[in-house]
């Protein structure tokens, strides 16, 4: 079995935006697409993650529209606005450096310090 692993603070906005960004879904959807992504590592509280999507669709970076789910209920499906899409460029450009930051830290020798 694999290890679910915690879902740091900040990345699960960036985690919407770029399973949205993959096409348009209706909210469950997205939380599916994450879910299914991740090989089902992450597990995101529907709570944090609505509260998260109705933030990111306040902030303008992604829209709702109204429609049918593949089960005939009635659904909000979400896609990507161009705001959207500048602010995934930028959180990703910002997660990578973190990440290579941490990651350089980690590899430190102390004979490299």
């Amino acid at each position: 079995m694999t290890r679910q692993v915690d879902l740091p603070q900040g990345a699960l906005e960036m985690l919407i935006l770029k399973a949205v960004s993959l096409g348009p879904l209706h909210g469950y959807g997205i939380l599916l697409r994450i879910q299914q992504i991740s090989g089902e590592r992450l597990e995101i509280l529907q709570g944090s993650f609505y509260t998260a999507v109705y933030r990111l669709e306040r902030n303008g970076w992604i829209e709702g529209e109204w429609g049918e789910s593949e089960n005939n209920r009635r659904a909000k499906f979400y896609r990507l606005t161009a705001t959207g899409k500048r602010q995934l460029k930028t959180e990703t450009a910002k997660w990578s450096d973190m990440t290579s930051v941490v990651a350089a830290i980690l590899q430190a020798e102390p004979e490299e310090i």
